[in-house]
This record gives structure tokens, sequence and C-alpha cells, in this order.
């Protein structure tokens, strides 16, 4: 990997695969970053919760020219393939180029080229004495993934630039100008345990193998949610074979669609049996439904231990009946642009701690009353069903600005140097420029990247040429500001 083109941004992105960054875990990356600006002798800014701006003046000749802020995550999605015995927290990535020699990926668990590869972007500008841009700012922000703290928390009047250029989109060729706000919702069931039936036993189900992804850019794929199909299972185990519910847990990140789900239930002795029928009819239907676009779902059974208590059927029933009817997926398209995702909900996780169940889903819109809607839907899904229902994370959308100077400029360098004009387009996952532009009115903005496939998944990769074609596009528009 180290030895693709640009060689400079491939040693600082394997420099960043060797940080552990899932999100959350922010001062070893914050601290990185810092000591880099401070290495190359340039003013940097490290901020009471880790986020850092670092400052590069301006070339020779462009001092007159408004400052532009080069902007990016510092932390990645901590995704790992079940039978992948790594610690996010502790283990550097893995990452490789595939034998066919165009792309970089890990083995076995998330990438983190969403967004290493942008910050190592702009960290290789920083360094290069032969590249011709305005004052440059580069801006990277902590816990992106999980809720774009550092954007949120970030004071007015610390950025001094006038454009931003956002490095954190991943589809070569495309230009963005827009992206839906986001708003989690938290459901959480509190219930006494209950003794189990003297002479039940318990079988432990295991839904995997589904593809997941961005919850985000993939939603639109029609890929399987692990806890919905799931609760499809369990919705006939509890009603037609006598199951009852103990346990429960499945997905793992609030913007990742679930890959995986299990559950422990307790049945009669005597139905064995019939329940192995029914997990094996399940996993049947499960691919045939899934034809064409999931390749792996495995639904299977194991007898454990049975435990003493479990949940009250009357918790049980209404858990269930809710998961099985809030909503997942694409919920509206653009209907001026057909092709993109308006508004949409994950059901992203959902976990036992002591004597409670929760679930979180993570609903997203470019439409600030569809966004409301679809909240209110979910909530009352779950609120008719007993549980607590709390808001968090609200963060805006960003509004496209198809007049912008910068776009105009882009799509110009970009057919010059390419042969062809970039797509313009909105993305419906979400973009810090949205909480940016909030705090910064007026800045003119624009997202863009190489291609990255399966971001916030194991099967995660880079196309490296197109990274050689995007360092190319920043610096031509840098040169151009």
């Amino acid at each position: 990997m180290r030895n693709q083109e640009p060689k400079a941004l491939w040693n600082n992105f394997y420099s960043l695969t060797q940080i552990p960054r899932p999100s959350g875990k922010k001062k070893e990356i914050s601290d990185f970053l810092a000591n880099y600006g401070r290495s190359l002798g340039l003013e940097t800014i490290q901020d009471e919760i880790g986020n850092v701006i670092i400052r590069k003046p301006a070339s020779p000749g462009m001092e007159g020219h408004p400052g532009v802020i080069l902007q990016g995550h510092m932390d990645m999605v901590p995704q790992k393939n079940s039978d992948k015995v790594f610690d996010f927290e502790k283990d550097p990535i893995c990452a490789y180029v595939e034998d066919n020699g165009e792309w970089v990926t890990a083995d076995g668990t998330t990438l983190g080229a969403d967004n290493g590869i942008g910050v190592a972007t702009a960290m290789t500008i920083l360094a290069d004495k032969e590249a011709v841009h305005p004052a440059l700012e580069a801006f990277f922000t902590v816990d992106e993934e999980t809720g774009m703290y550092g954007a949120n928390d970030l004071k007015g009047g610390v950025l001094q630039g006038k454009t931003l250029l956002n490095l954190d989109s991943e589809s070569e060729g495309e230009l963005y100008i827009g992206c839906a706000g986001g708003v989690d919702t938290t459901a959480k069931f509190d219930f006494e345990p209950v003794e189990v039936e003297e002479g039940d036993i318990a079988l432990k189900v295991v839904l995997k193998g589904c593809k997941g992804g961005h919850s985000g850019c993939d939603i639109h794929l029609q890929r399987a949610n692990a806890i919905k199909l799931l609760f499809r299972f369990l919705k006939t185990a509890v009603s037609e074979y006598e199951a009852r519910l103990v346990c429960v847990q499945g997905g793992s990140l609030r913007n990742a669609i679930p890959r995986e789900a299990e559950c422990v239930i307790t049945i009669p002795q005597e139905g064995y049996d019939d329940m192995q029928q029914l997990v094996d009819e399940y996993e049947d239907l499960f691919i045939r439904e899934y034809d064409g676009v999931e390749e792996n779902i495995s639904l299977s059974m194991q007898e454990v231990e049975c435990p003493k208590t479990e949940m009250p059927e009357d918790v049980q029933d209404f858990l269930i009946h809710a998961v099985c009817v809030c909503p997942h997926g694409v919920y509206r398209m653009i209907p001026e642009m057909p092709d993109i995702v308006e508004t949409s909900n994950n059901l992203s996780t959902i976990a036992m701690n002591g004597n409670s169940v929760t679930v979180l889903c993570l609903t997203r819109s470019s439409v600030e009353s569809r966004k409301e809607e679809l909240k209110q839907m979910i909530q009352s899904a779950f609120s008719l069903a007993g549980a607590d229902v709390q808001f968090s994370g609200d963060y805006p959308g960003w509004k496209p600005n198809v007049h912008s100077h910068v776009l105009t400029l882009m799509q110009d360098i970009h057919k010059r140097l390419f042969g062809t004009t970039p797509r313009v387009v909105t993305i419906h996952a979400g973009l810090e420029c949205g909480i940016i532009g909030r705090n910064y009115p007026g800045m003119d903005m624009i997202s863009f990247g190489p291609t990255i496939e399966h971001p916030h998944s194991p099967d995660e990769r880079v196309n490296i040429a197109t990274v050689q074609r995007f360092y190319r596009f920043v610096l031509e528009t840098l040169k151009e500001l």
C-alpha cells in the first residue's frame, strides 16, 4: 500500500491505520495530528474536545486570495467479521492491496478510508512545499460517526477561511452540495424478570451473514436488516410455538445497517424438533427473499444452559410488535431527484442491559418536516408498546447552493483535467457541512472524494487510481481558488 502513488499520501494513511481511532477514542489520534502540525512548524490549535486546526500560510502570490478550509474527521467506524479476533481500541488496522492491484482493503475489519483518506490528503498538502494555495486551514473533527460532536462543539469565530472543501465523500466524479440531517431515537423497555417454566430448555438463535453497510449511502440497496429478520422469526416462534424471550441483541452502531442479531429463547423440551424446523424454514425464506442482494444469510440455533429468569410475556410481546412495525429503509425519494433518497430510517441496534432493553434508530432526511414525520411515527410505535422514548443528536441538513462559485470552478477544473463534467448531487448520508454552515453562514462548501465502496462494513475498500486523481483534483482546485 505504501508504494502506491502519491506515496506521501499513502504513507500518511498508513500512519493513521496504525493508530486505534474508533469513535470515542480520540486522544491518541488528536494528539498525533496536533503533533504533526507542530512538527511542520505550523500554527496548530487543539481544542478542549480534541478537534485540531492546522494553519498553513498562503503560497507566494496567493496572499490576497480568500482562505480555504480542508475538512475531515479523524474517527472511523469499528466493524469486523464475527470470526475476526480484533480490538479496535488497541489493534492497528491490517490494510493491504487486493490481488488485482486496484483496491486497498483491510483484513476482516473496516479500513478507515472513511475518512482516513481525506485526513491523509490534508496532511500531505500541509507538508507539500510545492503546492500552490491560498491560506489553508486543515480542520480535523472528532467523533463524527457517532453524532458529529466535534463539528457541533466547534466555537464560532474560530475558522478563518471563506471556502470549505469537505474531503468526506465516496464517489469519484461527483460533487456534493447538500446532505441529509438526522436524529437518533432511543426506546427503552424496563421490566421485572419472571421465572422460567420448569422443564423448559433454552436455545440461542443467531442471524448472521448480512452485508450491512452505511445507513445513509447504502440504505437504498435494500439489504437485509438482521434485527428485523430475527424479529420476524421471533414473532412466529412466540405466537405459534410457545417460545419465550430471555435476551436479545443486534447491530453495533447507529449509522451501520445491522449485520448480525441473536437472542436466547426458552421452549418446552418437546418442542425442540419443531423449533429446528422453524429455524430451517425461516433461513430458507430469507435466502430466497434476498436472492441477488445477500449471499451469506444464515439462521441457526443451538441449545444452551437454561437461565432462571426470562422477560415477562407482556413486555416481550410489546417489544416484538414494536420492532416488527418500526419502519426501516427508504421512506421517500426526492421527487425532483428520483435517484436520491430524501428520508429513511435505520433500525440500528437492540441491546439488553440488566432489566431493560434499548432500541436505537437513526432517522435521516433532507427535509426537516419529513424527518419530524418519520420521527413521530417511530415514537408512536414504541410509545404505544410502553417504551420510554427519547430523542438526541439532532443535526441539520445542508441546503444545496447551485449558484456556488467553487462549484462552477470545480466543474470546469474536473472537465479540463479528466475530460468529464462531474455530477452535482446531494447525499443522503450526514456530512458536517450542515453543522458548519449553520455556525458559519455564507461559507461556500463542496464535498468530494475518491471512490470508497462499502464504508461502515468489513468489506470497505478504496480505489487506488481514484485516490491519485482525487489528490490531483484537490491540488488544482487550491491553485485556482
